[in-house]
């Protein structure tokens, strides 16, 4: 069993990620009810009383045998809007997965790139996760550029044994604690 970590609340800029919990599902359903967002993948939320339950179970911050910490931040704009959210499964061996949802209202605008990164400073310092991964599908450059400009790398297809990825999908990582590539923004992911 993890011994257990309140989590905090973190900021890039005047970006605020919040420790996620069912009172943000009211506002975050209208996010995630946008159909870009699904153009590669998952479908969106069946109901709002589906996503209320969802992030209620998701506040035990870990899985029900005790060895899977469930780390997930709602983003919060100013002028009190919420965009979306970043979330993290960290393995007690340090290996952290990761992904992200935005509105497509918020594409563009570097929140992505501020939030995964706030949230990677976050793992490294606080969880103790050294690698960080993520998987997303090959088709969907717009998060592989996100990734890319994030310092992550192509990786092997099933890393380290833990689960074998479908044909059409593409995994990177990164070390936890290094700085994203300096480069100009690209655009942003979903």
């Amino acid at each position: 069993m993890l011994p257990t970590l309140a989590m905090r609340t973190l900021r890039s800029g005047d970006l605020v990620l919040e420790p996620q919990v069912a009172a943000h599902a009211d506002a975050l359903f209208a996010v995630l009810g946008d159909p870009a967002i699904y153009a590669y993948e998952n479908v969106p939320p069946p109901s709002l009383d589906w996503l209320r339950e969802r992030f209620a179970r998701l506040e035990t911050r870990t899985s029900a045998d005790g060895t899977e910490r469930w780390l997930n931040w709602a983003l919060r704009l100013p002028a009190d809007t919420l965009a979306g959210y970043v979330q993290a499964t960290v393995h007690p061996d340090g290996h952290a997965f990761i992904a992200y949802i935005l509105g497509s209202a918020h594409w563009g605008r570097g929140i992505a790139a501020r939030a995964v990164q706030a949230m990677a400073d976050e793992l490294a310092a606080y969880y103790g996760a050294h690698t960080l991964w993520a998987v997303y599908k090959s088709a969907n450059a717009r998060s592989e550029r996100l990734l890319e400009r994030l310092a992550f790398e192509p990786a092997p297809p099933a890393p380290e044994g833990r689960f074998a990825i479908e044909p059409d999908e593409s995994i990177m990582r990164r070390a936890a604690n290094v700085p994203p590539a300096r480069r100009e923004p690209m655009g942003e992911a979903t």
